[in-house]
């Protein structure tokens, strides 16, 4: 059976459906030329994003009208395309040749966003139009939830696979009202955009998050505290004393881990082992526990990731802890033969640890 893949998504039948329901919007649509078109000699050899891309270059050239019209015409598609990756052909459509036409797109986008996203569309708007910051933050008050995350989402200095906002890396301040807004909001949709947005700040500019971090944990609303704890996540994860003061985790006195051990010393990369150690507590109080590996890198350095455990409240004495990490090649990690290191963490404190070898 051949392995499925997210472009295959942008199938005929998808192409089809497409232009039935332009055609349906527009009497002059040629469904055939749309479909010839689509269908070229490279769409086998096209990757998701250049199919999405290949398929907004293709509307652009065979719905009628200019860029107003069109957008009329996929205003009335948009919502019979139920797949919100697929959708994302119409805000790349906006972003692509609606750039000089700020009032038609930014209601498009607002429109487009509830049936897909339209985080990648908006951010050249916010480069172009000063404006545009405005508007995003009257869209953090929209009844539609979609539109308010993209209020958050568009806005960040660091979307993944978006364009940076250089200007935001810089100075977030622009960002901050428009958080504000969000930051109890009643969908976990958009708290996670919030949380993620933070993220991005705090990577250029931890003070001004853990200033507005300690700020918002005042109002005690629990969406806010896990906006907050997900939001910070890269500073706890590094054992800031700072972040993790923030939630009463940056003291690991009392607490004491012994008896780390591992089921082999030595494996290949492919392979797995357990991991053992106990921890003694002094009183009944939270601890964050992670342990963290410093995997070989290409050039023989060592770079530590860290694994979360636990965090929650432990009662007072010894608690025993077994765990499985596996050593196989990811798409986001490649392994290298070498000495490794396993290592608990308490309250962002490294207690113990042990090397192990890695072999090809």
């Amino acid at each position: 059976m051949e392995k499925f893949t997210l472009k295959a998504l942008y199938n005929q039948d998808f192409v089809q459906s497409l232009a039935a329901s332009i055609v349906a919007a527009s009497s002059g649509f040629d469904t055939a030329d749309f479909e010839r078109r689509v269908f070229d000699a490279d769409w086998d050899g096209r990757e998701l994003k250049q199919r999405m891309r290949h398929v907004t270059q293709v509307m652009y050239a065979t719905i009628p009208g200019d860029y107003k019209a069109q957008i009329k015409v996929l205003n009335q598609v948009a919502p019979t395309i139920k797949d919100g990756l697929l959708g994302m052909v119409f805000p790349d459509f906006v972003q692509q040749y609606g750039l000089d036409d700020y009032a038609t797109s930014v209601r498009a986008m607002e429109h487009f966003t509830q049936y897909s996203t339209a985080e990648f569309a908006v951010r050249p708007f916010i480069e172009k139009y000063p404006e545009m910051m405005t508007q995003m933050l009257a869209w953090a008050d929209h009844p539609n939830e979609h539109v308010r995350r993209l209020a958050s989402e568009g806005c960040r200095p660091r979307l993944p696979w978006g364009m940076a906002l250089k200007a935001f890396k810089k100075d977030p301040a622009p960002i901050l009202p428009i958080l504000e807004k969000l930051k109890a909001d009643d969908a976990l949709y958009v708290r996670k955009s919030v949380a993620n947005n933070l993220n991005d700040i705090i990577k250029d500019n931890p003070e001004i998050v853990l200033e507005t971090a300690k700020r918002w944990l005042k109002t005690k609303h629990p969406h806010t505290h896990w906006i907050v704890k997900h939001g910070t996540r890269t500073l706890l994860k590094r054992g800031d004393k700072r972040a993790l003061a923030l939630f009463g985790l940056a003291d690991a006195t009392g607490l004491e881990i012994s008896d780390l051990s591992f089921t082999k010393n030595k494996l290949t990369i492919g392979e797995h082992f357990h991991f053992s150690f106990k921890l003694k507590v002094d009183k009944p109080r939270t601890v964050r526990l992670e342990y963290g590996v410093y995997f070989v890198k290409a050039n023989g350095s060592q770079s530590r990731k860290v694994f979360q455990l636990s965090e929650k409240e432990f009662t007072k004495g010894e608690h025993s802890f077994k765990r499985k990490q596996h050593f196989r090649d990811l798409t986001t990690r490649k392994h290298y033969a070498g000495t490794h290191r396993l290592v608990i963490i308490v309250n962002g404190e490294e207690m113990l640890g042990s090397e192990f070898e890695l072999e090809k």
